[in-house]
């Protein structure tokens, strides 16, 4: 029987590849656990972004130099070589590639949130950063193979517009996104209200759809071309503060001018003791709508910070006025008729 000999050349390659494989390993842990301290020292979060974007890119890299390294090492024809330098050049461009994607996108957000711009910072927004550093990679990528991109860009001019008349709908919500966005009528973390009623903060823009979270904490998702063509209340525009209106109903007993004195005194108080309630512009109270059929009606108004601290500040008020017209004896109203019987008999 022929016994089989192993090439010490490709067991030799073989093993200096793992070798180098777990020595590249070892060196990138030992490499970002000492960024990952010196970043910890760090004021700015720009160095925290780096680091984390080019994690996972690092092992990609780690594995194309430790089968480069093995490839070398094996006993195989010169002309595979140069193929194998090609294929770790261009991997080391898609990494690097990869590593600005998830870098761009980082820094994007965290520049516009630290410049207070008013750029909303939505998934469709990262999205396209992300798409076109790819291209540029790609392209470099083509250019290093000597590739004209000139054939390309004409096959992909023909093959577009099929692929539009295709997917019509799709790009139609991916241009009424960017038309959004674009306008800034909507913005992420604006409350809006739809025509069919759903109200929410808006949570997410994406290519196709709009989120939109609900009070309950249900998710609204509506596309993005039909949102655009929709008639919508913004309560975030021009100003996230609101007038709120407490309609208020004494019997017609009542003093008018104890009855806007103690309002506007709870309405002060409360401006310092209730979260979202603001005390400047002062409250006001106003006789409106006025006279009802047994009640006098009065409006508090007050301002809050935004639209979702309506509820808890009504409550709060409503709750406070109830006890304090209760110390004044001041009488809420209840319904009442006068009925009259005309008797018949007295006109014979």
């Amino acid at each position: 029987m022929a016994s089989i000999v192993a090439d010490p050349k490709k067991t030799f390659g073989r093993g200096f590849s793992r070798i180098t494989s777990a020595g590249l390993l070892l060196a990138r842990s030992l490499i970002f656990g000492l960024l990952h301290r010196v970043t910890r020292r760090t004021e700015t979060q720009l160095d925290d972004l780096l680091v984390a974007g080019f994690r996972i890119p690092s092992l990609i890299l780690v594995g194309v130099i430790a089968t480069y390294i093995g490839i070398r090492l094996a006993d195989l024809p010169a002309s595979w070589f140069e193929y194998a330098t090609k294929g770790m050049h261009l991997s080391i461009i898609f990494t690097i590639a990869i590593g600005l994607a998830n870098v761009s996108d980082r820094m994007l957000a965290y520049f516009l949130k630290r410049a207070e711009l008013p750029i909303s910072v939505t998934s469709l927004l990262l999205a396209v950063v992300k798409a076109v550093v790819y291209v540029i990679g790609v392209l470099i990528m083509l250019n290093y193979l000597g590739i004209s991109i000139a054939p390309i860009i004409t096959a992909l001019g023909v093959g577009g517009l099929a692929m539009a008349l295709a997917l019509q709908d799709t790009l139609s919500n991916l241009f009424a996104g960017v038309n959004i966005m674009a306008e800034q009528t909507i913005r992420v973390g604006d409350f809006i209200r739809l025509e069919t009623g759903q109200e929410g903060y808006v949570e997410d823009i994406s290519w196709r759809t709009t989120r939109i979270r609900m009070l309950p904490n249900n998710m609204v998702i509506v596309p993005n071309n039909k949102l655009s063509q929709s008639v919508l209340t913004n309560y975030h525009l021009p100003v996230r503060q609101m007038v709120l209106q407490v309609p208020v109903s004494v019997n017609y007993t009542s003093d008018p001018d104890a009855v806007e004195r103690v309002l506007l005194d709870e309405a002060h108080q409360a401006a310092s003791e209730v979260p979202g309630l603001l005390a400047d512009p002062a409250p006001l109270v106003r006789f409106l709508p006025g006279f009802g059929e047994s009640t006098l009606n009065f409006s508090l108004l007050c301002h809050v910070r935004e639209i979702g601290d309506q509820y808890p500040v009504l409550a709060a008020l409503n709750l406070r006025i109830l006890k304090r017209f209760r110390k004044e004896g001041i009488a809420f109203p209840y319904p009442t008729r006068t009925v009259y019987l005309k008797d018949d008999r007295t006109t014979r």
